[in-house]
């Protein structure tokens, strides 16, 4: 398992490159060539199939307390395509939601495993600070140019947009950040204290205003957490502040302009989708095929998505759906805080570090929707968290001295 898990996190970065697989017109370039995505794709599936194999094989009782919100959740997507406008999207959509839900379960079943936490740590430290190392070295050396032009200068990388580089971001850094106040090996820490250093770089180069807000709502709740409510929120109001005055000022800084006019027509357009299919929504992926049926003239002729992650979630699964992940986010608090009251604050850095990272995208995902958190962060950094917090963080376990 701990081979499985580096495998894994190593391979995350290149998530995003999945979209050349489909029939979708993605307004970005892939630095992945389809053979190679098509090999990172059944890689990850072997390993999928090897950790369910593992995990029915060695299952613990009550290691699972969000088996049933995800596993609603995940059935609320099924009716949503079978009842949609194209079921073999939406079972594309279910089969990549069901990797994230595996890897979820492995990471709460084997986090406390001997070496695994090790694992997780290294790997993931490694492959994105090589992730961030690409983006910025794309982006000085202008190279591939179809890269630079079409991401107007943006910090992009692996990610295909730079807004999915900012969103794997704004999740990596204060996992980053919370290793290195860690008791782990100088070598390690030493990474973490790089990877930090390198990705806040590449962040600020991806030039994303929903993700630069994203960090800087990861970085209040860093910093209330670590000082306490009292003497935490003027750091954490004063990085908000920062934040937005950063975003005013480079409002259209390596943006095309019109993206600020044609974002709201494309809220508008999600909100007609919504009003005729309420229920169960138009199914997991089809709100591009819906969108030129209700899109107002001025807008973009196509949108892929609704530039808002819960907008997204509303037309495409309806309010059944929007329910169901409405019920596996409360869980997850719920028990969060459980285990960290029973834990301990002071051993769970980790936890709230993950919790931290998906509070920034939840903020981020208000102004924009991003693939590689919905299939590659979510279910995973839940998993990730609640681990951390019911077994400590790797620095109490002797393999981490």
């Amino acid at each position: 398992m701990p081979a499985a898990f580096a495998a894994v996190y190593a391979v995350l970065p290149l998530f995003p490159s999945f979209i050349v697989l489909t029939a979708v017109a993605f307004p970005g370039v892939s630095l992945v060539p389809r053979p190679l995505a098509i090999a990172v794709l059944l890689f990850v599936v072997a390993i999928a199939v090897f950790a369910a194999t593992v995990l029915r094989r060695y299952p613990k009782a009550g290691s699972q307390p969000l088996l049933v919100p995800i596993a609603l959740w995940l059935g609320a997507g099924l009716l949503s395509a079978a009842l949609g406008l194209d079921p073999l999207r939406g079972v594309v959509f279910l089969l990549v939601a069901l990797l994230g839900a595996i890897w979820h379960c492995s990471l709460l079943r084997f986090f406390g495993d001997r070496g695994v936490a090790t694992a997780i740590l290294w790997s993931y430290l490694v492959s994105g600070t090589l992730a961030a190392s690409i983006a910025i070295v794309t982006v000085v050396t202008r190279w591939p140019v179809a890269l630079y032009v079409t991401s107007h200068g943006r910090a992009t990388g692996t990610f295909v947009l730079p807004g999915e580089l900012a969103a794997y971001l704004i999740v990596f850094l204060p996992i980053a950040y919370a290793v290195t106040q860690l008791r782990v090996r100088p070598a390690m820490r030493a990474l973490a204290w790089t990877a930090l250093g390198i990705g806040l770089v590449a962040l600020c180069l991806s030039y994303s205003r929903a993700g630069w807000m994203g960090a800087a709502a990861a970085a209040a709740f860093v910093i209330i957490t670590r000082r306490g409510a009292p003497r935490g929120a003027a750091p954490a109001v004063g990085a908000i502040a920062i934040a937005l005055v950063i975003v005013f000022a480079l409002f259209n800084s390596h943006h095309d302009p019109s993206e600020d006019y044609t974002r709201l027509a494309i809220w508008r357009a999600a909100i007609a989708v919504i009003d005729r299919f309420p229920l169960t929504g138009v199914g997991p992926l089809d709100f591009p095929r819906i969108y030129p049926s209700v899109h107002v003239p001025d807008a973009d002729a196509t949108a892929f998505h609704a530039h808002d992650i819960y907008l997204t979630f509303f037309a495409e699964l309806g309010i059944v759906g929007v329910a169901a992940f409405g019920w596996l986010v409360w869980s997850f608090a719920v028990e969060l805080k459980r285990r960290i009251a029973r834990t301990g604050s002071a051993h769970c850095r980790l936890a709230l570090a993950a919790a931290a990272g998906l509070t920034g995208v939840a903020v981020q995902g208000l102004i924009d929707t991003m693939s590689i958190v919905i299939f590659g962060l979510l279910f995973p950094t839940l998993g990730l968290a609640l681990a951390a917090a019911g077994t400590g963080d790797p620095s109490d376990r002797p393999e981490a001295d």
